[in-house]
């Protein structure tokens, strides 16, 4: 009988120590989670952070470039443009010029008919 309630006690005590043992464990655990957690949190951060630098920064540099494309195309196209008008011009000039020299010639050659000619 001695034995049985030894070995009662001895139970006893065995599950209420590993109860107690089991509730800090589980204690450290939860602690060490947050730790964790909040470790895990903050590298997430860091990481969100570096990565928006970075798109930022590629996406400033492809607008610069884009930016300076778009100016010299332009620049090109306006000075092509201005060389164009400036050679129409001139047709247009040199073109009105010889009329308006025909149309004279005509006129006094007329007029130089007529006075030969009386009628």
């Amino acid at each position: 009988m001695k034995s049985t309630r030894i070995l009662s006690i001895l139970l006893a005590s065995a599950l209420v120590g590993g109860a107690g043992v089991t509730v800090m464990a589980q204690n450290n655990d939860a602690g060490q989670d947050m730790r964790d957690a909040g470790r895990h949190t903050k590298n997430a951060a860091k990481d969100a952070g570096q990565t928006t630098k970075d798109t930022t920064r590629k996406a400033y540099h492809k607008t610069k470039k884009g930016t300076k494309k778009a100016y010299r195309k332009t620049k090109r196209g306006t000075h092509k443009a201005y060389e164009k008008t400036k050679e129409g011009g001139h047709k247009a000039y040199n073109e009105t010029k010889e009329g308006a020299q025909n149309t004279r010639d005509k006129v006094n050659d007329k007029r130089h008919n007529d006075e030969d000619n009386p009628h």
